[in-house]
């Protein structure tokens, strides 16, 4: 159950944290990885290990906000075949309300966060259309409950579950399903560099602090992620589309 042989998959951002744990999970169950992010060290990486258990991927350093960059690239990944998968998971946060969020960095949220998921899904689609697939997009439960000082980040997350409603419906006709996962906090090598940045000396404390945010106690694993993504992706879940899947560890519906 749950393989992915035969099986061509992009993962955008798959050089750390969730990405790098869907694109492990993915190869492992048989599927030929791509990963398109902008770490060149944390991507190669990511290759090496998969490659070395035996598994198939490659990497190719693209900046998902430049639709010709992205074009080129996915163009280059299906000149052997059609594209099976794609995981659009490349992401960058930020604190701020609406009053603090500079124009800046609301700009370079919605180029990364929206215009990356809309420059993938563009370049992906007409080469999935061929076989089918499916098509995960990375949402957060920002996008579900009202967050403290993410204005700008909450804002991308709810885009992103508009656009995978809309393919989701426009697709169907090309056995194409489209789906969202939204986490609650996981554990990744992005938190911890948030911690040390914001919190120094007290890493320990505001780690359990956020941990506890979750009613379940801890934080996220990122192959918790990664093993969800793979159901979704998997034939098993050939009859799932147009879904947002909270992976909070009770955080919207236990939270009182």
């Amino acid at each position: 159950m749950f393989r992915l042989d035969n099986k061509k998959a992009i993962i955008t951002g798959g050089g750390s944290g969730i990405g790098k744990a869907i694109a492990t999970v993915f190869a492992k169950q048989g599927a030929a990885v791509n990963i398109l992010d902008m770490d060149e060290q944390g991507a190669t990486n990511v290759v090496n290990e998969i490659t070395t258990a035996g598994g198939k991927a490659q990497f190719f350093k693209c900046d998902v906000s430049k639709q010709a960059e992205v074009q080129q690239i996915v163009n280059g990944i299906a000149a052997n075949g059609s594209i099976d998968i794609l995981v659009n998971n490349a992401g960058i946060a930020h604190i701020g309300t609406a009053e603090t969020t500079a124009e800046a960095d609301f700009d370079r949220l919605v180029n990364v966060n929206v215009k990356g998921v809309y420059n993938c899904l563009h370049s992906v689609l007409p080469h999935m259309k061929q076989n089918g697939g499916s098509i995960i997009n990375m949402a957060s439960i920002a996008s579900l409950v009202g967050i403290p000082d993410r204005f700008a980040y909450s804002m991308t997350k709810g885009a992103v579950v508009g656009m995978t409603l809309s393919v989701a419906k426009d697709y169907l006709k090309y056995n194409i399903r489209c789906n969202c996962i939204s986490p609650a906090r996981v554990h990744t090598p992005f938190v911890d560099g948030f911690l040390a940045k914001n919190y120094p000396g007290k890493e320990a404390e505001m780690f359990e602090k956020l941990s506890k945010t979750q009613p379940i106690g801890r934080m996220g694993k990122p192959d918790e992620i990664g093993y969800l993504a793979l159901y979704l992706c998997s034939n098993e879940a050939s009859f799932i589309t147009g879904c947002d899947y909270p992976i909070d560890g009770g955080f919207v519906k236990l939270n009182n």
